[in-house]
């Protein structure tokens, strides 16, 4: 087992790598790109729906119920980037089970990666919303002074997104690697299961602060919106 997808390495060519991390993020968005088209294939308006409808319809309104549940006002708006954000991270625990794949969560640059999109969204949902004048002037309140404060925040909370989501999936895949070398007849099945939580937990994490950032920028206009959020 490998704390790291970043240490498997498929091909070398000089400096330049195709490693782990690489090959199971695109294999990952490929069985995602599938999936969803399989499933949306033969979708229904009448009474008599699939299994697979169903279950498509049940995860989409859970996330619909959470992502107003934060505060956003219209869900359908921020269902495309929360829900895939969401989908991602968690098929990216429970694929574990597959023998072989080790979770690309695992490597730094992945939920760097992740962060990076949650800042580009967060201005460019609080540009739509409120306009480029208003959006740019919340960096101003209350006072022109938290200017460089509100910039830093930006940075940080991105910074922290990154590295809470990478520290927790290492740190779970360091103690399932640290007990199944004492006990490797023991813990598997067990180790398998704590390993798919924290996974589902730290999705759910991940995608709620996303949406907390989103409405805290959608939301300006209200006093104390963004102190609260």
């Amino acid at each position: 087992m490998h704390l790291s997808p970043d240490e498997i390495i498929f091909w070398q060519l000089g400096f330049i790598k195709l490693n782990g991390t690489s090959v199971f993020t695109w294999a990952l968005m490929l069985l995602l790109v599938v999936g969803a088209k399989l499933i949306t294939r033969h979708l229904s308006t009448g009474l008599t729906r699939t299994r697979w409808q169903n279950l498509l319809e049940i995860i989409v309104t859970g996330i619909e119920q959470q992502i107003a549940e934060v505060g956003l006002s219209q869900p359908r708006t921020y269902l495309g980037f929360l829900g895939t954000l969401f989908l991602f991270l968690a098929a990216a625990a429970l694929a574990t089970i597959i023998p072989g794949y080790e979770p690309p969560t695992g490597s730094l640059s992945t939920t760097t990666a992740l962060a990076l999109c949650v800042l580009v969204a967060v201005p460019a949902f609080g540009i739509a919303d409120q306009g480029l004048p208003g959006y740019l002037k919340s960096y101003l309140e209350p006072t022109v002074l938290m200017l460089p404060f509100n910039i830093i925040s930006e940075v940080s909370r991105t910074l922290a997104l990154a590295v809470r989501l990478f520290g927790n999936m290492m740190s779970g895949a360091m103690i399932i690697a640290i007990l199944l070398t004492i006990t490797p007849f023991l813990f598997p099945i067990l180790m398998t299961a704590l390993g798919l939580l924290t996974g589902m937990v730290q999705a759910y994490i991940f995608s709620i602060l996303a949406a907390v950032y989103i409405a805290a920028a959608t939301r300006t206009g209200t006093p104390g919106a963004t102190l609260n959020a």
